[in-house]
């Protein structure tokens, strides 16, 4: 199959440390290009990628020190992805929604003929800051709402109060030939990661980590961009961390991240927001470390409780889950992924809704050419010729007599008949 996505330009692929929605779209198109599709990539030059690169960009907008405020150079990066794919021929295309810089797809994409997929990476809708409620999203529905819009998490496409057009959902899958654990024997530390804002927990891992009296490590980004995300860390984690309990080791790569999570004793995820998916879950379950997760957003669809980690509710129940944590097989975490998060079955599934939108596109373009025939038929005047009727001995033998044409002026024929009545009188 030819499949084309279009990347949001912000982080590179894959990325360098922070980057869930970057992560997945290459771990998509990299299983893609193995089991021999023909993709293509669009996306800033800096990635890194099996498929055939497309970029207006050479860096990533982020990496360039370019904020997340300058929609007008995403604008262009979709712009011209569509420009250069109303020219070419594709199977799919499929984009992928995580901002609000990638609502320009919709009005956009609406000019081409090729079918399209949108993964829903982010809750919807986008146009929040802050505490204030926008109301911009309603503008692209006019767009948005026919898209085939595919959610990762059932709890996700549940949070959607939008009518948005959703055809399936699709878990995220790891290569796990690159998530090799570094050790099968942990050490006694626990670990927190991701993005420094008050959702996704941080100052309550520390707190946990404080009553038990174990170490934690902190891995993870401060965005820059984002005035609260500064302002949580300052506050709220910066303060604890001493360097000998509380260690903060800033962004992790991808082989930093795999020694980190296969040492820790248990990674911590005490999210407060309805998470669409959780890819650290993933990963941190792909080593074979164990999760412990509050109940929130999608973690009770990714872990399984009692055997790849446990699921609670508050502060407490997290510190009493971790005396249990060491029963759990690190082997039997890892093969539980391998069973339901795997890349490969992530791109079947993927496939599957690809074939499904394609067969429902090529109808919909069939009924349209039809509608569009019956309606140009119905417009055109009826010209028939009508001939003599046949006589009955030519209507059976089908030979139809010719008349002769006569070269001189015919006189008027005389009629012969004599009226009765004249003749008596």
């Amino acid at each position: 199959m030819k499949i084309a996505h279009i990347a949001p330009p912000w982080i590179t692929i894959p990325p360098k440390n922070y980057g869930g929605t970057e992560n997945v779209i290459y771990n998509i198109v990299e299983e893609q290009v193995a089991q021999g599709h023909d993709v293509t990539l669009f996306a800033p030059g800096d990635a890194r990628t099996s498929a055939r690169l497309i970029s207006f960009f050479s860096r990533s907008l982020l990496e360039s020190g370019v904020p997340w405020q300058a929609h007008l150079k995403a604008y262009f990066h979709t712009y011209k992805a569509i420009e250069y794919l109303k020219n070419h021929q594709f199977d799919i295309v499929h984009t992928h929604l995580s901002s609000s810089a990638d609502m320009y797809t919709f009005p956009l994409a609406s000019q081409l003929s090729i079918p399209m997929v949108t993964t829903l990476h982010s809750r919807f809708p986008f146009d929040r800051v802050q505490e204030w409620t926008g109301d911009a999203d309603d503008f692209y529905m006019e767009w948005i709402k026919s898209v085939p819009m595919i959610a990762i998490s059932e709890s996700a496409k549940a949070e959607v109060t939008y009518p948005l057009h959703f055809v399936g959902t699709v878990p995220h899958g790891l290569p796990m030939h690159e998530f090799k654990p570094t050790t099968l024997h942990p050490e006694n530390y626990l670990a927190w990661m991701g993005r420094f804002v008050p959702e996704k927990g941080a100052h309550t891992a520390i707190e946990v980590a404080r009553a038990t009296g174990l170490p934690l490590i902190l891995a993870g980004t401060i965005d820059r961009h984002i005035p609260v995300s500064i302002e949580y860390f300052e506050r709220e984690i910066k303060p604890s961390i001493d360097g000998r309990q509380i260690k903060y080791i800033g962004p992790v790569n991808m082989q930093e991240k795999i020694a980190l999570l296969s040492g820790a004793r248990a990674f911590l995820n005490p999210i407060t927001w309805e998470e669409p998916f959780g890819m650290v879950i993933l990963e941190a379950m792909a080593v074979g470390c164990p999760v412990i997760s509050f109940a929130r957003g999608a973690a009770p669809e990714v872990l399984a409780h009692g055997e790849s980690g446990f699921l609670v509710r508050d502060k407490q129940e997290m510190i009493r889950a971790l005396a249990q944590i060491d029963r759990l097989d690190r082997r039997t975490i890892r093969d539980y992924v391998d069973r339901n998060f795997s890349a490969q079955s992530m791109v079947k599934k993927y496939s599957e809704i690809y074939q499904r939108v394609r067969t429902a596109h090529l109808l919909k373009t069939v009924r349209m050419k039809r509608s569009v025939a019956d309606t140009i038929t119905s417009t055109i005047p009826i010209i028939t010729t009508t001939r003599p009727l046949a006589s009955n001995s030519e209507a059976v033998t089908g030979n139809y007599s010719v008349p002769s044409v006569s070269r001189t002026p015919q006189r008027p024929q005389i009629s012969y008949e004599v009226d009765q009545k004249s003749i008596r009188q």
